[in-house]
């Protein structure tokens, strides 16, 4: 398991990485592209929809994806990224502790199209980031992805309380703030040091430089506390409908859904505040 893991892993860097060293924006475009129809696909699949409509919706999403690509969004993005965050806020967040509606059910319906939409949010998020800097989402990545490697390590040694023990029994207390305080570590190790000079076009050091170390560590918690959301999320859809993948796309590692749960409410809430600093 953990040879496919690399494996796929070096497949992946070695698509993604000279893309974003050269900043080369078409083709990142359609990578997103491909990711976005394959998130598609899964979270179809999630809510309980047969392997050809799900595909259908997938190609579907492909296109949509193109044309928004190609027109541009405007000021649309930023009613976009507000209608994610909405969503997250109002919608999937409570579910956390009111549950889901059946399948088979007009609400499943409802909740499937919100979760599209926002999925939707995190890849337009993705692709405005780009654009502002290949490394500016990056470290906005990283924050999700130091605050996983966190929350891994201090749950194995420290968990004892279980953070949602009906939705994902493996995750505690101990490891969400264990992540939240590596992510605090990290980033006010980069903004305090002479780090910061060369990491200046990233998410921590533009925070600090705008709000102080009270606002970096304000925003950090925001980001920290919504990644977790995110995972928790995707952990509920998947047991409602008894997956433990979202899929077998990424060998070793699950679906694109399993990859980016976290980032799906960081990425237009990030983008979103961007816009007021």
């Amino acid at each position: 398991m953990l040879k496919t893991r690399v494996l796929t892993a070096l497949v992946l860097l070695a698509v993604l990485l000279p893309i974003l060293y050269f900043d080369y924006f078409p083709g990142f475009a359609v990578v997103a592209a491909l990711f976005f129809a394959a998130a598609i696909w899964e979270c179809a699949r999630l809510f309980g929809s047969a392997e050809k409509r799900a595909l259908g919706y997938g190609i579907i999403a492909l296109g949509l994806f193109a044309v928004t690509v190609l027109k541009g969004g405007g000021a649309n993005i930023g009613v976009l990224f507000t209608l994610c965050v909405a969503i997250w806020a109002v919608r999937f967040v409570p579910s956390l502790a009111l549950g889901l509606p059946p399948v088979a059910s007009f609400g499943n319906r409802i909740v499937g199209v919100t979760y599209a939409i926002a999925i939707f949010g995190c890849f337009v998020a993705i692709l405005a980031l780009f654009i502002h800097s290949p490394l500016y989402l990056l470290s906005v990545m990283a924050i999700v992805w130091v605050a996983d490697i966190g929350a891994y390590f201090c749950g194995k040694a420290f968990g004892k309380h279980k953070l949602a023990p009906s939705i994902s029994p493996g995750k505690s207390w101990e490891g969400a703030i264990g992540g939240w305080l590596l992510v605090l570590l990290i980033s006010l190790g980069i903004c305090l040091t002479p780090a910061a000079v060369v990491l200046r076009d990233t998410l921590p050091v533009s925070l600090y430089a705008v709000w102080g170390w009270m606002g970096l560590v304000g925003m950090m918690t925001l980001l920290v506390a919504a990644s977790v959301v995110g995972d928790l999320f995707e952990s509920q859809l998947k047991r409602r409908i008894g997956m433990k993948d979202s899929s077998k796309l990424l060998p070793g590692h699950g679906g694109v859904l399993d990859r980016i749960d976290a980032l799906i409410p960081v990425l237009p809430l990030v983008t979103l505040l961007s816009f007021w600093f």
